[in-house]
């Protein structure tokens, strides 16, 4: 009789344990989102900023002004971690334009305040790259924990859902920025 009490009660410790591992790790990846997310507003606030700094010297250029504006708007309404990782393809692309563009005007690039905006655009997409991969590496943790035994059978139990990595989908993001002034 003892002994299948042991038994029960080991039993339980061990369910309520990886129950417990499950929790932390599933709140790990919430963490982890959260500091990605952080770090792309910081960024998408940084923009404005920016964009004001290379207005004068981006008049040609209209069309991506307009759309990192809207990115901006869109960011604000954007609720999955996949929605946000589109909106930061697009941003990041519309970024290389801009910093490609500051390249062919010495002046914009000798400017103190667009020299300091894209000193802090560069730290905060160092922290952005950091972020992503602790939230992947955390994603991946808490995953494979929801598929392997035992704790499969307790993620099962309690509906533990797998989370989603954040990842470049597009071909074009992965492209260099090819700035065309002859249009």
């Amino acid at each position: 009789m003892w002994i299948i009490l042991v038994i029960l009660v080991v039993l339980v410790l061990f369910a309520v344990s990886i129950y417990n591992g499950l929790v932390t790790a599933r709140q790990k990846v919430k963490n982890g989102w959260s500091q990605i997310d952080v770090q792309l507003q910081r960024r998408f606030d940084l923009i404005p900023n920016l964009v004001e700094s290379v207005k004068g010297y981006m008049n040609h250029e209209e069309a991506t002004l307009t759309r990192i504006a809207e990115l901006r708007t869109s960011w604000a309404n954007a609720s999955t971690v996949h929605e946000k990782a589109e909106l930061n393809e697009e941003l990041s692309n519309a970024l290389k334009t801009i910093m490609a563009v500051s390249e062919n005007y010495p002046d914009l690039k000798a400017n103190q305040n667009f020299m300091q905006l894209q000193d802090e655009l560069k730290n905060t997409e160092d922290k952005i790259s950091f972020a992503r991969q602790f939230y992947n590496d955390t994603v991946t943790m808490y995953n494979t924990k929801l598929e392997v035994v035992p704790s499969n059978i307790i993620a099962s139990m309690f509906h533990f859902t797998p989370e989603e990595l954040f990842k470049t989908d597009s071909e074009e993001a992965r492209k260099n920025v090819k700035v065309d002034f002859n249009k």
